[in-house]
């Protein structure tokens, strides 16, 4: 008995999508169905990174498949596609980076540039191509934490290769000076070192890249919004009125500009005691949450506060390479799959389908 496509259609209108919520059909994820008698032959593509998912994801598709009434054999393959997505209005996308992530905090201190460098570990862990460009450039912290020393390799005295450690392409300030040294510079060369940064590092084919900002609301991130592309943005704040007062002002800051909130991560929510397991919100309960909803943008989850977030990332191990498999590792990865989700949701980018109209005196 052969069954029809459309049977195989409603068979996966049924299936969720444990990521986005959305089923498979209505998502356009269900790809190049194919019916040869009882057989079923099909492909999910998703548009995020899901390598600790696929084989779960895989086993639901076919399954729903095999309860259609005749199914024989049924194939499944999934995999994930990461495209390019729209960026403000006027700035041209970086031919060699798919999407640009903003993590940025009002103010200093929140654990802004830890929360960046598990995410981007996190993504990569999840199978795509990521890099992080440590934008902070009065304080470095990315060569620290990456583990990471030495200087840039330049192989036509022009552009600068990207160090790497981790599975991650990274390029800092921090590898050009002496870790001892200030950084006495006024805002104008600041903006032009950040810009030197992005576009004369050879990122090679990035579906990701994480840029760590530093805090506040100034020069650095006035450039970034008007001469870097940028997919979308990642506020971390912690739970304390204080820190959630700056939260507010860079959220809005970057909705000025048109860039979108991809969502809040709330630090150092919870502190529990090593010794007893008492659990205590020391920084107060419930900020990140308030601010989200005040805004409406999305509350993408919360990190406790634990010793071994601080240890693992001072040591050049952040905590998705030093413990990938316990909970903080868990909740990175959860948070880094639900900004990769928002981020796939966005309009794709179409400026490369142009043509590039030049207009001559002759």
């Amino acid at each position: 008995m052969s069954i029809t496509v459309e049977a195989v259609k409603a068979a996966l209108s049924e299936v969720l999508d444990p990521n986005t919520g959305k089923d498979f059909v209505t998502s356009k994820s269900a790809r190049n169905i194919k019916v040869d008698g009882a057989d079923v032959m099909l492909d999910i593509e998703l548009g995020y990174p899901a390598k600790s998912q696929i084989d779960a994801i895989r086993k639901s598709v076919i399954a729903a498949v095999r309860r259609i009434d005749g199914a024989g054999n049924v194939s499944a393959n999934v995999y994930s596609k990461i495209i390019a997505h729209t960026v403000q209005r006027g700035v041209k996308l970086l031919p060699t980076v798919k999407n640009i992530i903003a993590v940025a905090s009002g103010k200093g201190g929140v654990g802004k540039s830890t929360t960046a460098a598990n995410l981007a570990l996190a993504l990569a862990a999840e199978g795509a191509q990521v890099g992080i460009l440590d934008a902070d450039i009065y304080g470095p912290s990315q060569p620290t934490m990456m583990g990471i020393s030495g200087r840039p390799e330049t192989l036509d005295g022009k552009t600068m290769e990207p160090l790497e450690n981790h599975g991650l392409q990274v390029s800092s300030i921090g590898f050009m000076i002496d870790p001892d040294e200030p950084m006495v510079w006024r805002g104008p060369i600041v903006t032009q070192a950040l810009q030197q940064l992005l576009e004369q590092t050879n990122w090679r084919d990035l579906d990701y890249l994480i840029v760590d900002m530093p805090p506040g609301t100034g020069d650095v991130q006035l450039t970034l919004s008007q001469k870097v592309p940028v997919t979308g943005a990642v506020i971390v704040t912690t739970p304390q009125d204080i820190a959630l007062l700056d939260a507010r002002k860079g959220l809005k800051m970057f909705e000025k500009v048109g860039i979108p909130i991809l969502g809040v991560v709330e630090n150092m929510s919870i502190h529990v005691c090593s010794n007893c397991g008492h659990a205590e919100h020391i920084f107060g309960q419930g900020g990140g949450e308030k601010m989200c909803s005040d805004f409406g943008v999305d509350f993408l989850g919360s990190l406790p506060l634990t010793m071994s977030i601080r240890e693992q990332a001072d040591s050049g191990r952040p905590t998705v390479v030093a413990d990938p498999d316990g909970k903080v590792a868990d909740i990175y990865k959860a948070i880094a799959r639900r900004i990769a989700v928002k981020v796939a949701e966005k309009a794709k980018d179409m400026t490369s389908k142009f043509p590039s109209i030049v207009i001559k005196n002759d």
